[in-house]
């Protein structure tokens, strides 16, 4: 926070900055994994709560009666120039919910701004006159920004120049449908504007559609190889291990946008794990299991391919995963069957302050995991509800707006659908990542010890390619920076435009997108993104490149899919991501 003890009217910014972007390049906003972990399991009210930090917020100004009376005085001036007209205040150029001509025209609706511009700049500056920890700092800035963003009002039907708009214009029709499409998303969780029509998509049908097969079955997973669609292929095969919440067709979406179908057509044999949305029973899976999960499919994919080695894919928490099986075959003495360690907005190292660190403590974490036991699982729909609210500018407000004032459905958007389409977490690996990330386990060797092994990322000695995003709001950029520090072998690491999964999502052809890239990991971050080149367009063609170098020769592809060992079972996408 700025020190703002100078006039606070006649620069309004901070809190009114938050509307201005998408998504923040800025790692001091971002929320590692375990908050939404821990949020998930205790329920959202806490984000309106300041508890201990509130009582303290409110005795650090009794102790400064001044610097409160002299902000209370300078709000009431400005009331009053609001009140016959000579006010400056103005809401950002980029600030989007303003961006009606009638918030600035119609005098009436530009007092209303101005009074919620003036009042969201007194919480800002009675913030900064607050001596306080910073944890009790940086809790209170992320509960007063939450209800600050709720009270604009650009989201009060009564008031907002585009609810009333479409309502004339649709004579009234948004009245009707409005209401309902709130009463329908209250319903049942996520307790947020739907961001997507539940049958925009269809897996199987629009997504997920690259084809292939299903060639092993466990209770944890399906592996699904890829039908080649080139006349040779690459000798090393590629393993993608998805993230454990949510399903794995985010790396394999519409076509087009279809990281795996981008890949099987540049020769590359690929198989991709597709895990099972766990029920209750399935409350013992925890990151052993998982891990030991990940060392079946690897030795699967080799049994088909006969290939000797296996380059291993791994986004968010299946890099979590991976990374872990990884050090525990090279501690055991397997790590010469990895060709290469290719790792997706991962984060290893989850050291952090700002408004993570802000949230978390020790009894938190142990109270979630006390919930997530209870039930078996963490509800993957709650956990969706916690994401949306991490952005809840784009992600729910955006969205009331659309919904609920102009009663439009909103636009189909394959990630969305994807980030509907939850899945449940074992309470054991639920329990597991919380742990590990609460003392930055990971990040120390021998901090978290995996099927036996006490592991250290250091013993990993593959080379590895490492993306992150540089918007992203759940894996800062820094951190993945910081994680890919901690392996032992030649690291390329590619920082790409936009945020967690845009970042993934990131096909050749938007003119768009660039990414800076270096293997020069010896540097702070800071210094590696002055210094890194920067290119135009996708990562994809890069990492391609790299891997067909790590690939082997060509050889023939096959038609057949599997092997006498192991007989397809059926088409992709498979029996587990239509699960519920």
């Amino acid at each position: 926070m700025a020190d703002r003890s100078g006039d606070v009217i006649s620069n309004p910014t901070t809190f009114q900055e938050r509307a201005d972007r998408t998504a923040v390049d800025s790692p001091e906003s971002a929320v590692p994994l375990d908050h939404p972990l821990i949020a998930a399991a205790l329920g959202p009210a806490n984000r309106w709560l300041p508890g201990n930090a509130g009582v303290k917020f409110l005795d650090a100004l009794a102790k400064r009666p001044d610097r409160v009376k002299t902000r209370v005085g300078k709000l009431v001036d400005e009331l009053g120039r609001i009140v016959v007209g000579t006010s400056q205040l103005a809401p950002r150029p980029k600030d989007r919910r303003f961006s009606d001509p009638e918030w600035s025209q119609n005098p009436v609706l530009k007092r209303i701004v101005q009074i919620y511009l003036a009042a969201d700049e007194l919480a800002e500056g009675l913030l900064a006159d607050a001596p306080m920890e910073w944890r009790d700092a940086e809790r209170m800035k992320f509960v007063l920004s939450n209800i600050l963003e709720a009270a604009a009002p650009s989201n009060n039907p009564l008031i907002s120049p585009v609810a009333w708009k479409t309502f004339f214009a649709s004579n009234g029709a948004n009245a009707v449908a409005g209401p309902r499409n709130l009463l329908r998303d209250v319903a049942s969780s996520p307790r947020v504007p739907a961001m997507v029509e539940p049958d925009a998509f269809r897996v199987g049908v629009d997504l997920g559609i690259t084809p292939g097969a299903v060639v092993y079955r466990t209770e944890m997973f399906e592996l699904i190889q890829y039908l080649p669609q080139t006349e040779t292929v690459r000798a090393v095969p590629l393993l993608i291990v998805p993230p454990t919440i949510n399903k794995y067709y985010v790396l394999d979406l519409a076509p087009g946008r279809s990281m795996v179908e981008y890949l099987v057509r540049q020769g590359q044999q690929v198989f991709m794990i597709s895990w099972r949305n766990p029920e209750e029973r399935h409350r013992d899976w925890g990151i052993d299991a998982y891990a030991e999960a990940v060392i079946e499919a690897f030795g699967v994919v080799d049994r088909i391919t006969g290939a000797g080695s296996v380059h291993t894919m791994a986004a968010c928490s299946g890099g979590l995963i991976a990374c872990m099986a990884a050090a525990h075959r090279a501690q055991t003495g397997g790590i010469g069957e990895l060709a290469s360690l290719n790792l997706l907005v991962t984060m290893i190292d989850q050291n952090r302050g700002g408004v993570a660190g802000s949230l978390i403590d020790e009894g938190i974490a142990h109270a979630a995991i006390a919930q997530s036991q209870r039930t078996g699982y963490l509800d993957g729909r709650t956990l969706a509800e916690v994401f949306a609210w991490l952005r809840p500018a784009d992600l729910v407000w955006n969205y009331w707006v659309n919904n609920y004032l102009q009663g439009r459905t909103p636009p189909r958007f394959d990630i969305l659908y994807w980030n509907a389409d939850t899945t449940r977490m074992p309470a054991a690996l639920h329990r597991d990542f919380l742990l590990a990330a609460l003392h930055n386990k990971l990040a120390t060797a021998g901090g978290v010890t995996v099927l036996g092994t006490p592991i250290d990322l250091n013993a990993i000695t593959v080379d590895a390619y490492v993306v992150a995003g540089s918007a992203d709001h759940i894996c800062p950029w820094t951190n993945c920076y910081r994680s890919a520090q901690l392996l032992g072998g030649r690291v390329r690491f590619v920082l790409s435009t936009n945020g967690h999964i845009a970042a993934l999502v990131n096909p050749p052809g938007n003119r768009k997108s660039n990414y800076q890239v270096s293997e020069d990991l010896s540097v702070h971050a800071r210094d590696w993104r002055a210094a890194a080149p920067t290119a135009q367009g996708s990562w994809w063609p890069d990492y391609a490149a790299w891997l067909g170098d790590r690939s082997g020769g060509d050889k023939p592809a096959s038609a057949v899919l599997g092997n006498t060992e192991f007989r397809p079972l059926g088409v992709a996408p498979g029996t587990y991501v239509m699960a519920d």
